[in-house]
Formats: C-alpha cells, structure tokens, sequence
C-alpha cells in the first residue's frame, strides 16, 4: 500500500495495515523529523524510550529504529521507573530523547517533557497512540510529513501578519467572532527550534497561537464542530454548537449536547464564568473536518482555527486571572470558513493565504 491510499475518498476507516506496512510510512516521515527539525545524525547520541501496548507505537519504534540504528533503547514496560530516571541522568546535554506513548508516560511526580528540557536534552513526544487506531493511525502518521518551506514560511509569515495586526474575525459560516484589539506576539509550534532554549516537543506539530490583548475585547458567535471532552478525546456532535461570545465570555450556547453542557458545567463550577483565551491557527494538512483522531493533543493541529474554553494558558499572563486560579483549558474547533486580519483574507478553502 502506497501513502496516496491514505488520502483516496474511497478509502475504507476500517482497512487495516500491519505494523511492518505502517513502518514502511512512518520511516521517511520520522527520518525527516530527525534530519530536518533536530539536524541530528546517527553520529550523535540519542535514546528511546518506548512501549508496545499498540499498532501505532509497534510501527514508530520500527521506523526509529530504522532512522536511529545507534540509539539506546528502554521499554518502558520492562524495566523499573527508577531505571528510567537513571539513565536520563546519564544523558549528555543536546542528546535527543524520543518518547514513543501508547498512553502517557508516568513516572511518580516526574513530569517527563518538562525534566528533559531541564536536562538541556532534545525531546521528541509521541502520547496517546492508542488513541488513534486503523485508519486514524494513518492519518497520524501522515501528520509527521515534514515540510520545511511549509511550516516555516508559512508560519513565520503568519506571526508576523497576527503580530502587526489590529484586529480580526473568524467567520464560521453564517457567524462571526470579532477580535477588536491587537492580538498577544504569537507563539510559533512549527519545528523551527534554532532561536528557542527548548528543543523540541509532541508530535505532530504545526500551529501558531495567540490571544487577544484584551480577552474582554472578544465578541461575536463562533460555531464549533468538534471539542474536547472530559476524557480529553475528540467529541463531535451531529451539528456544529453555536457559542455566543460577550466580553471574551461563552454568555450563551445554541444547539448543545449534554457533553458539552457537562464540559461547560464543569468550568463554571470552578472558575465561575467561560472564558475565551487562546486563539490557535492550526496548520497540519493531514487533519480536517473530516479527516480527525480521537486524540484532542493531536487533532488540535488540524488546519484551520481552534480556541480554548477557561482561564488556563500558561503562555500569556492577563491581570484580572491569577494562574492559581485557572483550571481548565479545553480545545474546540470553529467551522473554519475565512479568517481576516485587518481587512486581510488570511484563510479560505481550507488553506492559509499568507
């Protein structure tokens, strides 16, 4: 099976590959994240860490392994967290370190990515493949693809069009979500790590994320089809909810499911009120209103535009939400039909226009 099946319209969601076929996929995708985004060789140090609780994370350790024939290699499942933890401690700086998660690493009170960029060490994640079963481990899969010129150009010129914008909507098919006041300097997530102190990061990339200046200067409506439920999978309703945004607050809901009413619920019970923060401008091609993975860290790459629900984003401080306070941060994803900045047309027709 060749990778242009992935995207045939008759492509069945149940077709099944082996691991071995789904290596064969990965391998250039994975080698060209190691060459590419890390510009690491088999000359240099780098160690695995891996389990194989499913196809997906059997087919990615077999793609490294073909990329990374040098490594050092842990299976998560056969060996004690202390022996983890012990031969992290053994890693030179700049030594590239590729989590490979069928669910999500947990190592007592030791937060793994966070460590690892303690350690000045290169972090390549993979969480939650298992998640992502037959056909989505495909589109996973493809996700990986890595174009330079792409991500790059294309995500450079979209900061600095948000950065020197003044305002901006995101029109969502018949409403409109206004952004009356500059937006914070965007964030990039697109492999490009030669100006930042962390090297790396969960894989698939490609976004670049802001929010407003002003999170009270959000009005308007915005339909979602998709968000993120209380097991932290994709959840699509059968028609997209329309949420009505006064003063960067989510004031009212039409068309609604009890999940959704149930996720809303829970933000309220302890922030008090729905706020709107980040405004994400996903770029991963693979993923699309109808191409998706149950994985909502992975899906919230799709192409087009997502938001979070609550007052937690641990980039941008605001005055009037203390950090101790902010619990929730929960992705949903607006039917995408045109995004302006200015009086720019920046998205149509599921591409970026920058």
């Amino acid at each position: 099976m060749t990778a242009s099946l992935i995207c045939d319209p008759a492509f069945s969601p149940s077709y099944h590959l082996s691991s071995k076929e789904m290596a064969d996929l990965a391998e250039p995708h994975v080698r060209d994240i190691v060459s590419l985004v890390f510009e690491h060789s088999t000359a240099l140090p780098a160690l695995i860490v891996f389990d194989e609780r499913c196809d997906l994370s059997i087919a990615l350790v077999e793609a490294y392994r073909r990329c990374l024939p040098t490594a050092g290699w842990i299976n998560f499942d056969a060996v004690a967290g202390e022996d983890v933890l012990a031969a992290f401690a053994l890693l030179a700086p700049s030594t590239l370190v590729v989590l490979i998660q069928s669910t999500h690493f947990r190592l007592e009170a030791f937060r793994l990515r966070v460590e690892l960029f303690k350690r000045d060490l290169k972090v390549v994640e993979h969480p939650h493949l298992s998640r992502m079963p037959d056909a989505q481990a495909l589109y996973y899969i493809e996700s990986l693809a890595y174009d330079p010129l792409y991500y790059r150009g294309v995500g450079a010129a979209l900061k600095n069009r948000i950065d020197r914008a003044q305002c901006g909507v995101v029109d969502s098919g018949g409403e409109r979500l206004v952004f009356s006041v500059p937006f914070e300097s965007a964030k990039l997530n697109v492999g490009d790590y030669r100006e930042m102190k962390n090297v790396g990061g969960q894989f698939p990339i490609g976004e670049v994320f802001t929010e407003s200046q002003d999170l009270e200067a959000v009005n308007g409506c915005v339909r979602i089809f998709v968000f993120g439920d209380t097991s932290f999978h994709v959840n699509r309703p059968e028609q997209p909810i329309t949420l009505v945004i006064n003063k960067g607050k989510v004031t009212d809901v039409r068309d609604s499911t009890p999940e959704f009413d149930q996720v809303l619920a829970n933000i309220r019970a302890l922030e008090g009120e729905v706020w709107i923060r980040e405004l994400g401008f996903g770029m991963n091609r693979a993923f699309t209103r109808d191409r998706m993975v149950d994985d909502i860290g992975t899906y919230e790459r799709m192409c087009g535009i997502h938001l979070s629900l609550g007052a937690k984003h641990g980039v941008y401080n605001k005055p009037n939400i203390r950090r101790a306070d902010a619990r929730f941060h929960i992705d949903v994803f607006a039917v995408t039909e045109a995004v302006y900045l200015d009086d720019d047309l920046v998205y149509r027709d599921g591409a970026w226009l920058v």
